[in-house]
């Protein structure tokens, strides 16, 4: 169930605010006037959207190319710089 917060929770209570988005481990929704206005999310919860996004961004390329008859590479291939990846970061 998303958590949802007027904004001058996040000008009153911006500990409680920090607190909350830290141990629920989702995004809360701030409205202004009633109306969504933001999401504040930890970094960590970013972050990890980022590395889903850049994930599946590569498997849409990857089934373009497959699709337009362009050879792919071994699974071995692919897992090797996936580990690769996450080791630098």
């Amino acid at each position: 169930m998303p958590i949802i917060k007027p904004i001058s929770d996040l000008r009153n209570k911006a500990n409680e605010i920090s607190m909350l988005v830290h141990t629920s481990q989702e995004p809360i929704f701030i409205t202004k006037n009633g109306e969504g206005n933001m999401v504040v999310m930890s970094m960590a919860h970013y972050a990890q959207m980022q590395m889903t996004i850049d994930l599946l961004t590569t498997l849409r390329a990857a089934q373009s190319q497959l699709a337009s008859g362009q050879k792919g590479h071994t699974l071995r291939q692919v897992m090797s710089r996936v580990r690769k990846k996450l080791r630098a970061r």
